[in-house]
This record gives C-alpha cells, sequence and structure tokens, in this order.
C-alpha cells in the first residue's frame, strides 16, 4: 500500500454526482490516509469556474505536494485548471492520474450540463500524467481519449472494458488501478 509517509498527498477530484461509497475513489480515499476529496458546491449542474476555482483553493491549501486523481468531469476540471494555473502552483502537482474523461465537446444533448467546460484544453501538461482510457466508455471514445493523451504528453494506460469506471461499475479498491497509479508515481517527481 502506498504510505502517508511520502513528500506528497493525494487530491481527489470526483466527477458530476461526486464518487458514491463504493466508487474506486471512494475506496482509495479510505485507503489512503495521505488523501483529500476536494468538494464542489454543486455536483450536479457544475459550473466550470466554481470547480477550477476550488480545485485551485485545494492546492494552494496544501502544505505537501500532490498527485491528482482525476475521474471522468474532474478530468476537464483538473486541465483547465492546469492551463490557468500560475507557476508556483503547477509547481505544487507531483503528477495526475486522469481516469475515464469526459469528451465536454460532444454535441449529444446528454453532455448539455457538462458542455460548458468546453473546449478541453489540449496544451501539454507540465507534470507527469497518466491517462486511463476503457474501450466501452460512453463519456469519450477510446481514440478521443487516446488524442487526448497524445495532446497532454501524457501516458496512456487501456482499461480494457470496463465503461465509464464510475459508481455503476464496483470496481472496489481496484488493484489494477493502484498498479496503474503505481506506475504514475515511478515517474512522478515526489
Amino acid at each position: 500500500m502506498i504510505s502517508a509517509a511520502g513528500d506528497f498527498d493525494f487530491l481527489a477530484l470526483p466527477g458530476r454526482g461526486n464518487s458514491g461509497p463504493d466508487h474506486w475513489m471512494s475506496h482509495w480515499c479510505r485507503a489512503f490516509p495521505n488523501s483529500s476529496r476536494v468538494l464542489q458546491a454543486e455536483w450536479d449542474r457544475p459550473n466550470p469556474e466554481d470547480w477550477i476555482g476550488r480545485v485551485d483553493a485545494a492546492i494552494a491549501a496544501a502544505p505537501r505536494r500532490v498527485v491528482l486523481l482525476a475521474h471522468s468531469l474532474a478530468v476537464a476540471t483538473a486541465v483547465k485548471w492546469a492551463a490557468g494555473a500560475s507557476e508556483s502552483q503547477l509547481n505544487k502537482v507531483a503528477g495526475a492520474l486522469l481516469v475515464a474523461a469526459t469528451n465536454v465537446e460532444n454535441p449529444d444533448p446528454s453532455f448539455d450540463l457538462v458542455r460548458p467546460f468546453a473546449p478541453m484544453p489540449l496544451k501539454r501538461l507540465p507534470f507527469p500524467t497518466l491517462v486511463v482510457a476503457s474501450r466501452t466508455d460512453p463519456r469519450v471514445t477510446f481514440d478521443q481519449a487516446t488524442a487526448f493523451a497524445a495532446a497532454w504528453g501524457a501516458d496512456l494506460a487501456d482499461a480494457g472494458d470496463l465503461g465509464h469506471m464510475g459508481n455503476l461499475t464496483h470496481l472496489g479498491l481496484w488493484p489494477a488501478g493502484l498498479l496503474m497509479l503505481g506506475r504514475l508515481l515511478e515517474k512522478a517527481r515526489l
């Protein structure tokens, strides 16, 4: 298990609706004593400025460097935060695990609530990043997730056929995800 003895903390960024008790992110937050969750004021009708502002405030308040754990819409939030963050804030991020990015530019009406987060920044991220994508994710195609990873200068992990990897997938502690996280931490400047 990853110890709190490291010089970093995990900062969990749930997607729209938050992460329920059986979500892999909730399991990880319970397993890692050096983790905290960024809470949003409005989970169901997200506002980009509010979500990005809360991420920025959490990073600013962090006593140590952080590893971002983002799921779904929080991937767009993290990438948009990075596109506008100061150098001192960016330096506080040791790495980012970006799981199941939502394609906020999708014109389908089911994406209406997340489209305010468009456009998705396609700028290289200044910290080690691992994009985890499922081949059966209804919120982003595998090809689009691959293009995001390339634009962000990130490594890509193929999660197989896990859908959106959210509350409904019931991944539990998600051992395969922990191995992916370990791969990221090896590259992060901790």
